[in-house]
């Protein structure tokens, strides 16, 4: 367990330890050149250890106050680094006198002494120490701020992504409500019912064209996967619809559409609220006889809350996985509109009803949802 914690922390360092392994053999060989004259092993390894030491609480301490919020930082750096200064030459000198004094070294302790000669060679190794350390802390932040600006991009790389696939989504959904209310079935059994009723009751046979014809004008219409439709127009779609059906199959289902609250100036995402009322057509049991299916939207100038109900159609159990397909898309565009100032919640009550419920906050009132 000791070999692989150490083999951790050389994993996360090691690049720290070659750096300062050639600075020293290079240091210590040319110092050794110059002057034609080396330390000892021990000299080296206290003389190091010091300026080492240095130069990580320098770096240590120059981060957190650079992380600070504070106005005029040098007033606070430049009290440190006399601190760290004064410290060094404290440390260095006391360190030296005793391994002078434990080796017995005679001549060093006879000479070693805080002159100006010690003082100015101390103060210059600090400073050189100081300075590498500087600049280290700013190659760091250097380093992060880079990292920090490629995280932003793979951001914006990743939002773009969505934003695409979200446009992808909505014409996807667009075109499955456009074939819903075109497919051959639907289509057939509409025009049939108004060739028929034509004769008998003109009135109604316009009722059904003028609803045929709005659903399909709004349906051909292809706003952008960014914008925002009023909600109105959206619930005047679902009038259509549910007229349509009313029409087609003689008035036989059990429908209710409620709105609490004036809609006027409110924009919600396009298509949601329909798919939500074609998804309760294509699966649920609207001829329920005492359960209606019913559509309600509260408005409330603090929210936004659209729910639907209908009982389950027990014939259609096969088709929930691909209604999830569906919902889960809902989930997607709301998350992409409302971030975190929304809930979107589905599934099935102990009555065999299934709920959804949307509920969308409005931080400011005035402004409503567009």
């Amino acid at each position: 367990m000791n070999i692989l914690k150490l083999k951790n922390w050389y994993n996360r360092n090691h690049i720290h330890l070659k750096a300062w392994a050639f600075f020293i053999i290079y240091e210590v060989f040319i110092t050794g050149l110059i002057f034609r004259s080396f330390f000892t092993v021990q000299s080296y390894l206290v003389h190091y250890v010091i300026n080492i030491s240095l130069f990580y609480f320098h770096a240590f301490g120059i981060r957190k106050i650079l992380s600070r919020n504070i106005k005029n930082k040098v007033l606070i750096i430049i009290p440190f680094v006399i601190f760290e200064l004064l410290a060094f030459i404290a440390i260095s000198f006391s360190l030296e006198y005793s391994l002078a004094f434990i080796t017995n070294d005679i001549k060093t302790l006879n000479e070693l002494a805080i002159n100006r000669t010690y003082l100015s060679r101390s103060i210059y190794r600090a400073l050189y120490f100081i300075g590498f350390s500087t600049g280290y802390v700013f190659l760091l932040s250097s380093l992060q701020e880079r990292r920090r600006v490629q995280k932003l991009e793979r951001q914006n790389l990743v939002n773009t992504i969505e934003k695409q696939a979200l446009e992808n989504d909505l014409v996807q959904s667009q075109n499955n409500f456009l074939r819903s209310q075109i497919n051959p079935h639907f289509l057939f059994n509409t025009l049939n019912f108004i060739y028929n009723d034509a004769r008998k009751k003109a009135p109604l046979a316009a009722d059904a064209i003028m609803n045929l014809s709005e659903m399909m004008r709004y349906a051909l219409k292809r706003p952008e996967a960014s914008e925002l439709v009023p909600l109105s127009e959206e619930v005047e779609q679902i009038e259509h619809l549910i007229n349509l059906h009313k029409l087609r199959t003689a008035n036989t289902i059990n429908f209710d559409l409620v709105v609490n609250g004036d809609l006027f100036g409110i924009r919600f995402p396009p298509l949601i609220l329909l798919t939500l009322v074609e998804n309760m057509f294509k699966h649920g049991n609207i001829a329920h006889s005492t359960q209606p299916s019913i559509v309600q939207i509260d408005y409330n100038k603090t929210s936004l809350t659209i729910t639907t109900i209908n009982m389950v159609n027990e014939v259609k159990r096969r088709e929930v996985e691909s209604h999830h397909v569906g919902l889960e898309n809902i989930d997607k565009r709301l998350s992409n509109f409302y971030k975190d100032e929304y809930s979107f919640k589905f599934y099935k009550d102990p009555l065999n009803r299934y709920l959804t419920e949307i509920n969308v906050k409005i931080n400011n009132p005035m402004a409503g949802l567009n």
